[in-house]
C-alpha cells in the first residue's frame, strides 16, 4: 500500500513537469521522455510510455519499470526506447529524476560544438543552478555522438554520469538532464536551455554587429 501511494505521488510530480514542458513545445512529434525513481532496492522507476502525445494526459502516460527498463507487472504500453539511459543514471547516482527533451536550441548547439565534444559556459548567473557559486564559475555540458543503437548510446553516456546533478547533450538528438528530485532535474534542464538560447542569440548578435561594421 505504501509503495502504491509513492507511485501515485511520483506520477503526479512527473505529470506536472510533462504539462509544463509540453506548454513550451518541447515534445514535438512525440519526442522526449521523462523518468522518476520510485525505489532503490530493487531499482524501479516510472518512465513515459512510447509514442504518446505528451501534450495530453491519459491513464497510460507512464509505466513502472525495473533497473533493466522492463515493465513491472502487466501493461498495454511500451516504455520509451531510451528507458535504459535513465536506468544508467539511477544506477550510478542518487538522482531521483531525469528528463530528456529535443529543442531547436539544444540541437543547434550540439551541432555547432559537437566536434569539440562539449560546450562550456562561464560567468553566467544561471550557472548557479549547477551549484557553481564562485565568481567566473564555469559549467560544461558534454556532447556525445548520437548512436542509433540505444544500448551503445547509453554506454557512451556512462563516463559523463558523474554526479547526482548533471546533463549530457546527444549530438542532434537533444539533452538528458537529471537531479536529486523532479524540481532539481527541471531546474538543471531549464538552466541548460537558457544557456543554449543565450549562446545562439549572442552568436547572432555578434554576426549582425560584424555585418554593420563591414557595411
Amino acid at each position: 500500500m505504501k509503495k502504491m501511494s509513492i507511485v501515485v505521488e511520483r506520477i503526479h510530480e512527473l505529470s506536472e513537469i510533462k504539462d509544463e514542458l509540453a506548454a513550451r513545445d518541447w515534445f514535438r512529434g512525440t519526442s522526449g521522455n521523462l523518468a522518476i525513481k520510485v525505489q532503490n532496492d530493487p531499482l524501479q522507476f516510472l518512465v513515459t510510455a512510447s509514442g504518446k502525445d505528451k501534450r495530453k494526459r491519459t491513464k497510460e502516460d507512464f509505466l513502472l519499470v525495473d533497473g533493466e527498463g522492463k515493465p513491472v507487472g502487466e501493461t498495454n504500453v511500451r516504455p520509451s526506447a531510451e528507458t535504459i539511459i535513465h536506468g544508467e543514471i539511477y544506477k550510478r547516482t542518487n538522482a531521483g529524476c531525469s528528463l530528456h527533451v529535443h529543442t531547436v536550441a539544444n540541437n543547434v548547439i550540439s551541432e555547432l560544438y559537437g566536434d569539440e565534444g562539449k560546450i562550456t559556459f562561464k560567468g553566467q548567473e544561471l550557472i548557479k543552478a549547477f551549484d557553481r557559486w564562485e565568481e567566473d564559475a564555469e559549467w560544461t555540458v558534454p556532447i556525445i555522438y548520437n548512436h542509433a543503437h540505444i544500448p551503445d548510446l547509453a554506454e557512451a553516456m556512462i563516463p559523463f554520469i558523474q554526479g547526482d546533478k548533471g546533463a549530457v547533450l546527444f549530438r542532434n538528438h537533444g539533452i538528458t538532464a537529471w537531479g536529486k528530485d523532479a524540481f532539481e532535474a527541471k531546474k538543471v534542464l531549464e538552466a541548460c536551455e537558457f544557456l543554449f538560447e543565450y549562446e545562439l542569440t549572442m552568436l547572432q548578435a555578434k554576426a549582425n554587429l560584424q555585418i554593420l561594421k563591414n557595411s
